[in-house]
């Protein structure tokens, strides 16, 4: 293991600033979810109408992500993050501001919201190839995905803490302007368009860019990896609810973020001198999590089962960002990565409602059964990927992989 890769990103230019620009954004909107919800309860009535209006809102997120995702890669990304980021921002505080008496349009105002999230994940992501080169790339993929887990857990963590000390709306209205001014930061930061290099052909169509024999697989890879993660998160709270104990639940997601930091770190810290194929970090991961269906019985157990099982989180997420990436054309990074955002939301919403008929009728153990399998459905989808290669850069195979 080699620290030295952290400390040459830290002096390379933009790419701490650029970070932390981006984790504040998204930050914010992470957040949102748990207000919003309990706003939605409380205007409804139940957690069912809850259910309805974050479904609402995710499906906005999943349509427009790839929309604006492409016309970050045209327009620039500039103007793309920076406008709606002040739309999503106004949309919030519209419904921070809705009476309950219109709890029938919630729905429509939380899907309209849910349009207008700014792409920072993939712009951020798009960013990385063009600042960074060589065995840094690896590194820097790895510490954002590290990152991630941190913003998934401290997210939600921050969201419940606004509701419980003021209320639901004060947390979306605090949601609306914090993030208005933080995407607004993490928009200024951005390059113009990438200027698309004739001599490689017309920019890639939608299609084309979807459907190729590597993209694809890694698409496909990512959605199954997403409704693994879906299904896991909901064996866990299975878990809890049958040892009578919710906190169970929260110490178990806990464990598997403390495990995926750990390994992010030190994946990121490798040297990366050999050929790295990203199935094998895969069918690691399908590994552990099988381990975790005869562990399932005991919370201790299941736990260090967590634990293990999350080492290969963000590893093996940050060699999949580092795949897609060095095989697609620079001018069409940012909308690849949307690609992969709207597929891990369609992924997650797949993954919670299998996982929760799986659980019903074989038991909590069954939502890790259903985990290994899409993990090695997802291995086995990865197999004809092209492995990484020490030294390469995206640019080049981007280039390559564009002719």
């Amino acid at each position: 293991m080699d620290l030295t890769a952290y400390r040459d990103l830290w002096k390379t230019h933009g790419v701490m600033s650029l970070l932390a620009s981006a984790l504040v954004a998204r930050m914010p909107v992470l957040a949102t979810m748990v207000p919003l919800s309990f706003l939605a309860k409380d205007a409804g009535g139940s957690f069912g109408w809850a259910g309805v209006v974050a479904g609402a809102y995710s499906v906005g997120t999943a349509v427009a992500s790839v929309v604006w995702s492409r016309m970050a890669d045209r327009r620039g990304a500039r103007k793309v993050v920076i406008g709606t980021g002040m739309a999503w921002g106004l949309w919030m505080a519209v419904l921070a501001l809705l009476p309950y008496s219109w709890f029938r349009v919630l729905p429509i105002a939380a899907a309209l919201a849910g349009v207008f999230v700014a792409p920072v994940t993939s712009a951020l992501r798009a960013n990385w190839p063009r600042i960074v080169h060589g065995s840094r790339l690896r590194a820097v993929y790895s510490l954002d995905a590290t990152a991630q887990e941190l913003l998934f857990v401290f997210g939600p963590m921050l969201g419940a803490l606004m509701v419980s000390f003021a209320s639901p709306r004060a947390g979306l209205l605090a949601c609306a302007v914090t993030a208005a001014a933080a995407i607004w930061w993490f928009g200024l930061k951005q390059q113009a368009g990438v200027p698309h290099d004739d001599s490689n052909g017309p920019r890639p169509t939608a299609w084309q860019l979807v459907f190729h024999p590597h993209r694809t697989a890694i698409l496909v890879a990512w959605a199954c990896l997403v409704m693994g993660f879906a299904s896991m998160s909901l064996g866990m709270v299975a878990v809890a609810d049958e040892h009578g104990n919710r906190l169970i639940a929260g110490v178990l997601e806990t464990v598997a973020a403390i495990g995926s930091v750990t390994g992010g770190v030190i994946g990121g810290a490798l040297p990366g001198n050999h050929t790295s194929a990203v199935w094998r970090r895969m069918l690691v991961f399908a590994a552990l999590v099988t381990a975790c269906i005869f562990a399932a019985g005991s919370v201790v157990a299941l736990g260090i089962g967590m634990f293990a099982a999350g080492c290969m989180i963000a590893p093996t997420v940050a060699a999949l960002y580092e795949r897609i990436g060095a095989l697609t054309p620079t001018s069409a990074h940012t909308e690849i990565f949307g690609w992969t955002q709207s597929g891990g939301m369609v992924g997650s919403a797949v993954g919670s409602a299998v996982a929760g008929a799986a659980v019903e009728a074989g038991g909590v153990r069954y939502a890790w059964v259903l985990t290994a399998g899409l993990a090695v459905l997802a291995t086995l989808s990865l197999l004809r990927v092209p492995p990484h290669r020490p030294l390469e850069t995206s640019a080049v195979e981007g280039t390559a992989v564009a002719a």
